[in-house]
C-alpha cells in the first residue's frame, strides 16, 4: 500500500498572481478615492503648502451653487436619455440580427461596433466636425433637403446642445451593447422559439415573453455598468466638444468638478463635488439593482 502525500494548497500561488493587481488597485483606485473624501473637508487652491480644514463648509456651499444644480440636472438628463435610447436600440438591433437572416449581417455588426474601438476624443472630434455650423455634414445635408430653418447651431444652442452630446454618446456605445445582447440571445435554444411559434406567438410576443426574460440577468448587469460608464463618458465628450458651454448649458458634474479643482484653484470644493458624484453613482447603482431584481429564468 502506497501512501500519498497530501497536496499542498495553491493559495500562495493564487495570492502571488493577484497581488500585483491588488497593489495597482489600491494605489490607483482606493487611495485616490480616500484622498477625495479627505480633501473635501479642506479649503485648498491646489498649490499652497498648507490646506485649511473647513469641515462641511464645502458641502454647504454646494447647496447654494446654482451651477452645481444645473450640472446635476444635465447629468441626470443625459443618463436617462442615453440609457433608454442605447439599451432599447441595442436590444432591437440584437433581436433583428439574431432572429432574422439579414444579408450583410456581419458587415453591419462590424460597422456598428467600430465606434467602440475609437478613442472618445476621436469621436468628439468627428461629431464636432459633423455639427459645424458652416461646413458640417449635418447642416450640409439639411441645406440640401430642407428649408434654412432646419439648420441649427448644434453645439451653440442652449436648447439642443445637450441632446447633440447625447447622440454622440449613443453612437459610441450602441454597437458594444448590441454585440453583448446578441451573444446572450444566441445562447437561447432554437427549440423554445419553435415551440412558441407553434402556439401562435408573433415575433414581438416571442421577444417580450421569451427572449427578454431569458437575457434579463445580462440586461440587468449591463444596465448598471452602462450608467456608471456614461457618467465618465459624458465628461470626456462635454470637455472635448463644448467645454460645458454655451453658458453652462452642457455642463455635467464631472466637468464642473474638473473646472473647480484644476482651473478655478478650488481643489477642496472640487473634491466635495467628487464626493457627491461618488454618492450619486452608488445610489443610482443600488436603485437600478433593486428595481430590476427578479427571479432568474433557466432553460
Amino acid at each position: 500500500m502506497t501512501l500519498q502525500r497530501p497536496r499542498r494548497g495553491n493559495g500562495g500561488f493564487v495570492l502571488a498572481c493577484l497581488l500585483p493587481a491588488l497593489i495597482l488597485f489600491a494605489v490607483f483606485m482606493v487611495l485616490p478615492t480616500i484622498n477625495v473624501f479627505r480633501m473635501s473637508f479642506y479649503a485648498w487652491s491646489g498649490f499652497s503648502p498648507d490646506p485649511r480644514f473647513v469641515g462641511l463648509d464645502n458641502f454647504t456651499r454646494l447647496l447654494d451653487d446654482d451651477n452645481v444644480i444645473r450640472a446635476f440636472q444635465n447629468t441626470v438628463t443625459l443618463l436617462v436619455v442615453v440609457t433608454i435610447v442605447t439599451m432599447s436600440a441595442g436590444l432591437f438591433l440584437a433581436a433583428i440580427m439574431t432572429r432574422q437572416r439579414l444579408r450583410g449581417r456581419n458587415l453591419l455588426r462590424f460597422v456598428l461596433y467600430i465606434p467602440n474601438v475609437l478613442s472618445v476624443v476621436v469621436i468628439a472630434a468627428i461629431f464636432s466636425a459633423v455639427y459645424d455650423q458652416e461646413n458640417g455634414l449635418l447642416n450640409g445635408v439639411l441645406r440640401v433637403i430642407g428649408p434654412d430653418t432646419w439648420q441649427q447651431v448644434w453645439l451653440g444652442d442652449q436648447k439642443i446642445v445637450l441632446y447633440s452630446v447625447a447622440i454622440a454618446m449613443v453612437w459610441q456605445s450602441l454597437g458594444y451593447y448590441m454585440v453583448l445582447y446578441m451573444s446572450s440571445m444566441a445562447s437561447i435554444p432554437e427549440e423554445l422559439y419553435e415551440a412558441t411559434a407553434l402556439d401562435g406567438a408573433s415575433a414581438t410576443r416571442q421577444f417580450f415573453d421569451l427572449t427578454l426574460p431569458l437575457i434579463w440577468q445580462n440586461l440587468r448587469t449591463t444596465l448598471t455598468f452602462f450608467i456608471m460608464s456614461a457618467v465618465n463618458l459624458s465628461f470626456v465628450l462635454v470637455r472635448a466638444m463644448t467645454g460645458g458651454g454655451p453658458d453652462g448649458s452642457s455642463e455635467v458634474l464631472l466637468s464642473y468638478m474638473y473646472k473647480q479643482a484644476y482651473t478655478n484653484s478650488s481643489y477642496g470644493y472640487g473634491m466635495a463635488i467628487g464626493v457627491v458624484i461618488f454618492a450619486f453613482s452608488f445610489l443610482v447603482s443600488l436603485l437600478v439593482s433593486r428595481a430590476t431584481r427578479r427571479e432568474p429564468l433557466q432553460f
